[in-house]
């Protein structure tokens, strides 16, 4: 594998006879499978040797994050930059993993997790709520949890009392009104399954009072179209990282779409020969067919056919650097999150989301009614397509310049 980094016969020698040779070499294959490219092959063969020639017989098969800052930052010739550092920290950190030495700090236990995990398990098998959701109400139940554990409060003894304390001592500083209201929601949810296992008392749940949350009290953080104009500009190179981006920009900004739905579109979805984009809906969990507009056709036309790396997974968008697997949904956030930051664009939220706040202003501002807009949108209800559309500046506008005085 040296061979193929290196076009110096000295170089590949000085790295043949260095510590550790064989799991390095072993690694640097497995990148090579993983696509990563020659420069990347290069940086991290040079790293694996500078962290090989210091590591001790001991952190063999039992290295963590301390010990790994302590070789790069304290020991012969330390690294002489953050920069530095932080590159060695992040090469070194995944080859041992994959050698199986890092030794992962010890999880923090979750009391009464027998409780926690049927809810899971309900969530999942019986209410049949999306693996966002499931997520997201898991974590909070947990931190409840502990909550009730650390204050030395028994689950099955609780009281209205303890659940007013949990929001006063414990929610008052991190939570604003409207999270504090779906805490709430996930409380009663939560405490009316334990109540139905036996595990708390049966009036526990509807003891529990919202913070009082008036429909579309807050301004909708839609991006203007001339700010998605201005980020779908800086993907205008034929770089496989611009290309890749311009591709996914459009898929949020034109047709809407969650980042979850954008993470999970697989290549089979497209059928280019129909001009068809066949989307799966989180929240309807049911399919929904999309005319493929010729911007966005060509825009994934260019990725799939030009820079996608050719790899085995199903899901078109794969990361650009390795390991080549598909972008998650998080990765998604920060790509759409550094562009706008990138511009300099003020909004409240920087996410796909204010894509999607986008697409619904603009369908809205091209005179499509609500119930058109929750359809393409993938809503089960119009409700929820009113926090999309709350502020219509235009025609404020022209209520603003509409004279009374005729009537008067």
């Amino acid at each position: 594998m040296f061979e193929n980094i290196y076009s110096s016969n000295a170089a590949c020698k000085r790295h043949r006879a260095g510590s550790l040779a064989a799991e390095r070499e072993r690694y640097l294959q497995h990148c090579a499978e993983q696509g990563c490219t020659h420069a990347s092959l290069y940086l991290k063969a040079c790293c694996l040797l500078w962290i090989a020639e210091r590591v001790q017989p001991s952190d063999l098969n039992a290295i963590n994050s301390s010990r790994l800052r302590q070789i790069i930052h304290e020991g012969p010739l330390p690294a002489n930059s953050p920069a530095t550092a932080t590159t060695l920290i992040n090469t070194a950190r995944p080859w041992f993993k994959f050698l199986g030495w890092w030794q992962e700090p010890t999880a923090e236990p979750i009391p009464f997790e027998e409780n926690l995990e049927l809810f899971v398990s309900w969530m999942r098998d019986e209410r049949g709520l999306t693996p966002c959701t499931i997520s997201q109400w898991r974590s909070r139940a947990a931190t409840f949890l502990r909550w009730c554990f650390n204050t030395g409060r028994r689950f099955s003894t609780l009281s209205p009392e303890d659940i007013d304390a949990y929001f006063i001592t414990y929610g008052a500083q991190r939570w604003s009104r409207i999270s504090a209201g779906h805490v709430a929601t996930m409380l009663r949810v939560f405490l009316r399954y334990a109540a139905t296992q036996g595990t708390c008392s049966s009036t526990l749940a509807d003891s529990i009072r919202s913070p009082r949350h008036y429909a579309l009290e807050s301004l909708p953080y839609a991006l203007s179209w001339e700010d998605v104009q201005r980020v779908l500009a800086t993907t205008n190179s034929s770089s496989e990282l611009d290309v890749r981006d311009r591709a996914i920009l459009m898929l949020l900004a034109i047709y809407g779409l969650r980042r979850g739905e954008v993470a999970a579109l697989r290549l089979d979805q497209i059928d280019w020969a129909a001009g068809q984009l066949r989307i799966w809906r989180l929240k309807r969990r049911q399919p929904q067919v999309y005319p493929l507009v010729s911007t966005v056709a060509e825009a994934l036309a260019q990725y799939v056919d030009t820079v996608r790396p050719k790899v085995l997974h199903p899901e078109i968008f794969i990361r650009t650097r390795a390991p080549r697997i598909p972008i998650s949904a998080a990765g998604l956030y920060n790509i759409v999150s550094g562009r706008l930051r990138l511009l300099n664009i003020q909004a409240a939220h920087l996410g796909p989301h204010a894509l999607r706040h986008a697409c619904a202003a603009r369908l809205l501002a091209n005179g499509l009614s609500l119930k058109e807009i929750g359809d393409h949108l993938g809503h089960r209800s119009t409700s929820a397509t009113m926090t999309y559309t709350k502020v219509d500046l235009v025609s404020l506008r022209e209520v603003g310049d509409f004279d009374l005085g005729d009537l008067l």
